[in-house]
């Protein structure tokens, strides 16, 4: 079986969205003075590589707990967009493409190769993505969509909190639509380049979390 991680490792004080809890992970017990090793780990629902629920941006939304576990694990397709420039908006035409045939189901991955700026300032100046995306994969039968960036939506920039909400518009139109429509999203997916072959199998497991909005996760993509 050949298997990609696709995940960033989960470690203090790495790159969140800006705002959310920082991340910290502290020994509360160890072999020396206790006999046994445990951790204490202090982080937001959507740190590092993440599922977003519903519930994340609608009101009474499902929980990360209540997506079906068969949504998660799958065929996936990606879509290699390597020449998407920061700031830049993804269009559906740009997509299209690489998108034929698609079949309900499907979980979708699009590679910007923003991925490799993670932990950098540059991250934050990630493509964003037109939410006539979300509305043709939605109508397509897409349930999960996942990018290698830190949002689809434009995010704010830390000194400026209203700079990711365009003149009144809502500052996350994609999610609007996607999680609207009662799909999850992925977010700080990493090296998708590495998932050389075609319509990769992928696993994006949360953490059972209750009624949670959200959860970090281990994808990985594999050939069986």
């Amino acid at each position: 079986m050949r298997v990609v991680d696709l995940s960033h490792p989960l470690r203090t004080g790495m790159q969140v969205f800006p705002g959310d809890p920082q991340v910290r992970i502290s020994g509360a017990a160890s072999v020396p003075a206790d006999g046994f090793e445990v951790a204490e780990l202090h982080l937001g629902s959507h740190s590092g590589t993440h599922l977003d629920a519903p519930r994340h941006t609608v009101a009474g939304g499902a929980g990360i707990d209540e997506l079906p576990l068969e949504w998660l694990i799958g065929q996936a397709r990606i879509v290699r967009l390597p020449e998407a420039a920061p700031h830049s908006t993804v269009s559906w035409s740009q997509a299209a493409d690489q998108l034929t045939g698609l079949a309900a189901g499907t979980i979708v991955l699009f590679e910007t190769g923003f991925s490799r700026w993670f932990g950098t300032e540059r991250y934050l100046s990630h493509p964003v993505f037109d939410a006539d995306i979300a509305r043709i994969l939605v109508a397509a039968g897409v349930r999960v969509v996942g990018f290698d960036t830190l949002n689809p939506d434009p995010t704010p920039d830390p000194a400026n909190p209203a700079s990711g909400s365009p003149d009144g518009a809502s500052a996350l139109p994609f999610h609007d639509v996607f999680l609207g429509a009662g799909g999850a999203i992925i977010e700080n997916l990493a090296n998708l380049a590495e998932v050389t072959w075609p319509d990769p199998q992928v696993s994006v497991l949360p953490l059972r979390l209750a009624g949670v909005d959200g959860s970090p996760v281990r994808a990985v993509a594999f050939q069986p």
